[in-house]
């Protein structure tokens, strides 16, 4: 017999009383049937309700052959009747994300000639995949116009057409159906073959905010949210932009400008800073000139600081330019330079064997990293020169 999906007869229905018709043990709980439930299942893209069920938790629910199968965290009697109750936060965000999408999909496949391949709702997020390409700036105006459809706040119609009147319906649908087809239209939106719960009136949708449109096989995925997942993710993005804007001193509409400032004023900076950084190289350098093989230690650099620094010395010294920066007692960066070009390698690995090391490199040039203390860096060499 098939379950009575009260679901559908009222998708805002929150607590009901059914009847056990079997309980079975399965691998993730027990699996219950019942007469009638207004637990939703998986299905569509639209993953199951939870709740509690006679006092047991429900942690999935799915539908085969139009029996409805509940899977709960302990064993409820058979041929009693049980009250359930719907996680109605869960069950809400869910009709709101997928009407929202109902929304949004008709209005892209509609004026851009596209269509709606692929739909997940998330943890998180919503996904939804078109095969075909569009811009960023025809998804903001399919974003504008279903806002503009929430604010009309029309109600959702649901109905079962005949065949007949079917196969004259313009409707959307992923697959050919089969069988009783129910459609849902979101009038001046969408017309779409369903078998999802939905909110009454699509102002009950709230919002809809597209944050991405990327690139997937032929076509496009757009990630979305709806309602109050929207409303979160707006507000913390705010209360983000807000903390950005004190810390640099202005309103949060003026906080893009004020970065971009920041970064102009960073990358002079830095442009200064390698200058009077490869000044200061050129000084040490002199310093070095004629001393054969050269041992300096520096205090921590950037990344390539050691090796420019290597190098500037090994172009006077006559010898090997060996640099070490880092703060004493620490972790040393390292770079060994020779101007001639001779082959290091050996030396490099006995350095590292010698000195807890790892690097390495070709020709006249390595770099790397030691955990070792000045002095024992000092005696390596020592006993080399």
């Amino acid at each position: 017999m098939e379950t009575e999906k009260l679901y559908y007869q009222d998708p805002f229905l929150r607590e009901f009383i059914g009847k056990v018709l079997s309980c079975e043990p399965g691998k993730t709980g027990w699996l219950v049937t019942l007469d009638r439930t207004a637990f939703y299942p998986e299905g569509g893209g639209q993953p199951a309700d939870h709740g509690t069920l006679g006092g047991a938790a429900v942690t999935d629910v799915h539908e085969r052959d139009g029996v409805i199968c509940h899977t709960c965290d302990r064993p409820l009697e058979i041929g009693t009747e049980v009250s359930g109750s719907i996680d109605w936060a869960r069950r809400f965000d869910h009709m709101q994300q997928h009407s929202g999408e109902h929304i949004i999909s008709g209005i892209l496949c509609d004026r851009f000639s596209c269509d709606n391949v692929g739909f997940h709702m998330g943890a998180q997020t919503v996904t939804i995949d078109y095969n075909a390409s569009l811009t960023w700036e025809q998804v903001l105006e399919a974003e504008a116009e279903a806002n503009r459809i929430i604010y009309r706040d029309e109600s959702v119609q649901i109905a079962y057409p005949s065949q007949e009147e079917l196969a004259r319906l313009d409707y959307r649908s992923k697959k050919e159906l089969t069988g009783q087809v129910r459609i849902v239209t979101f009038p001046g939106a969408d017309c779409c073959a369903c078998c999802g719960t939905h909110v009454l009136r699509a102002g009950q949708v709230g919002l809809v905010k597209v944050l991405s449109c990327q690139k997937f096989r032929e076509g496009v995925r757009l990630e979305i949210l709806c309602g109050k997942r929207a409303l979160d993710f707006l507000s913390a993005v705010y209360e983000q932009d807000r903390a950005v804007g004190q810390a640099l001193s202005v309103k949060p509409l003026d906080t893009a400008a004020a970065v971009e400032r920041l970064t102009a004023e960073l990358e002079a900076a830095k442009a200064r800073m390698t200058r009077l950084e490869d000044e200061v190289f050129a000084a040490v350098a002199a310093e070095q000139t004629g001393r054969g093989d050269v041992v300096l230690f520096q205090p921590p650099m950037r990344p390539d600081g050691a090796r420019k620094l290597a190098d500037a010395v090994a172009g006077t010294c006559g010898g090997l330019a060996s640099v070490f920066a880092g703060p004493e007692g620490g972790r040393f960066q390292y770079a060994l330079v020779r101007a001639d070009g001779a082959d290091i390698a050996p030396l490099v690995k006995e350095l590292n064997a010698s000195l807890s090391g790892r690097g390495g490199g070709r020709g006249g040039f390595a770099q790397g990293s030691v955990q070792a203390e000045r002095a024992q860096i000092e005696a390596f060499f020592a006993v080399r020169s």
